[in-house]
């Protein structure tokens, strides 16, 4: 292959680097040398309420496809903020900040893209309650990995091992995407999780298609899964229940939090449910009906049973503030 590439690039570890406080992070930028010999310069480039050190620190390459991984602390700002991290390397009078990333897969030819390397920097004003989540895994998403960079401690429950009794550490327990329709034990032991519940514990089920469930019943009370779905990203969201405690602890949830989503609001939202469930938000495409089955919630003897379609599992990569402000009060729900 015939390539034409930058005679050095830059890449983060991190894609997203998320913030609750404000003490420093490091994070670490790989310079690679696609020649021999490289000598340069590099810095990271951000708004000048970030504070990024050292400002600027020399590298030197041997050889061609060498690297050299560079450590920077990055300092948030004390207000709520979201930054692109750019690198920037100064090599033979020229500026580059660009990341080589090659495609390699056995049904199509080796693929080499030349993009522009940065990392996401958020500065979240978040609050939160409990400390200790639960996580079974469902189709596949970045939440437990979310959670952690929150401040959560998140374990990953084996289904077939799990008892009302060594669930009852968990402040909370998620299930993965579609995990309903994807790990068949759940249907042995739903009536685990539902004791979970029952003696206090706070469950949070995502997104399940409403074709090919392992068992009927996903919730203690009556609930029906559509294919109802937004998928405007911006599309409004009225506030049912403004007093609701999901709304309003330990984070005040408003329409900012549902600024600048990503791809969609959610799918496979409930379209029928018992009256032990409160509707939380309504919201619509376009010309299409109102939809008032994103977030359902009901109390179930001590605990609290929550159902979601909204689309925490594109949010959370995105690190958009809002999603995670919401999910701590999911998760925060009752304590």
């Amino acid at each position: 292959p015939f390539e034409i590439v930058p005679p050095v690039a830059a890449s983060f570890n991190d894609n997203v680097l998320i913030y609750t406080n404000g003490e420093p992070k490091q994070i670490e930028l790989t310079v690679t040398a696609n020649q021999k010999d490289a000598k340069g310069k590099v810095s990271l480039i951000a708004p000048e309420t970030w504070k990024i050190e050292p400002k600027e620190t020399n590298f030197d390459i041997k050889n061609n496809g060498g690297t050299a991984t560079i450590s920077f602390n990055v300092t948030p700002p004390k207000e709520q903020s979201e930054a692109n991290l750019i690198p920037e390397i100064t090599f033979e009078g020229q500026v580059y900040s660009n990341e080589i990333i090659k495609l390699d897969y056995v049904h199509i030819p080796l693929q080499t893209l030349v993009l522009p390397s940065k990392t996401k920097l958020v500065k979240l004003d978040i609050k939160k309650k409990g400390e200790l989540v639960g996580y079974i895994d469902g189709a596949g998403d970045v939440i437990p990995e979310s959670l952690e960079q929150i401040g959560y401690k998140v374990i990953r429950i084996n289904p077939n091992d799990m008892n009302a009794a060594s669930l009852a550490k968990f402040d909370a327990i998620v299930l993965g995407i579609r995990a309903y329709n994807m790990v068949d034990i759940l249907k042995f032991k739903q009536t685990e999780l539902m004791k979970y519940v029952e003696n206090g514990g706070t469950l949070i089920s995502q997104y399940n298609t409403n074709r090919g469930l392992v068992l009927d019943n996903l919730a203690p009370y009556k609930l029906e899964l559509s294919r109802d779905r937004v998928t405007e990203e911006d599309a409004k969201v009225e506030f049912l229940d403004p007093q609701h405690p999901v709304l309003n602890s330990p984070n005040k949830i408003t329409p900012k939090d549902f600024e600048n989503w990503v791809q969609e609001r959610g799918l496979y939202f409930s379209d029928s449910w018992a009256p032990e469930f409160t509707p939380i938000f309504a919201m619509h495409d376009k010309n299409e009906a109102n939809s008032k089955g994103s977030l359902l919630i009901a109390k179930y003897g001590k605990g609290h049973y929550i159902y979601t379609g909204l689309s925490f599992f594109r949010q959370f990569p995105d690190a958009v503030p809002g999603a995670f402000r919401l999910f701590a009060n999911l998760i925060s729900i009752g304590k």
